[in-house]
């Protein structure tokens, strides 16, 4: 029988600003260190986050971020969902695709983070904006 995660703590946090990112990215690489995630494993979820909260900030002008420890029966992670109301995503399956960039950046950021972590999640449509939950797990 599988156990659905427990929650602990959550933290939310606004992307407004590059200054925002970089506090995204302290405070997941804090969280990170606290559940004992290996350096390499930091620095994937970091990376993971840091393109993410770039990508809210970028294409849809800002929105929020939120930390969360979660914890299945057998291990802990880091649950982080960035959401926005900006203008959507038209085509998932090429947004995903590897080098594609809409914003002229280098085309990690979806498909490059959704590489860093265990769980990957998109949920966007032209004109109500777009939520990504990404998952990380201790080893």
């Amino acid at each position: 029988m599988s156990h659905p995660p427990t929650r602990n703590a959550v933290e939310e946090l606004a992307i407004t600003s590059n200054d925002e990112v970089v506090i995204v990215r302290q405070k997941v690489r804090a969280s990170a260190i606290e559940l004992g995630f290996s350096l390499v494993d930091q620095t994937k979820i970091v990376t993971a986050a840091s393109e993410l909260a770039r990508n809210t900030l970028v294409h849809a002008g800002g929105g929020h971020a939120r930390i969360e420890t979660v914890q299945n029966a057998t291990r802990r992670g880091l649950r982080l969902v960035f959401s926005d109301s900006g203008p959507g995503i038209s085509d998932l399956k090429l947004a995903l695709t590897d080098g594609w960039s809409s914003g002229g950046g280098l085309g990690l950021g979806l498909s490059g983070s959704r590489r860093l972590v265990d769980e990957f999640d998109l949920d966007s449509e032209p004109g109500r904006g777009t939520v990504v939950t990404v998952t990380k797990w201790t080893r």
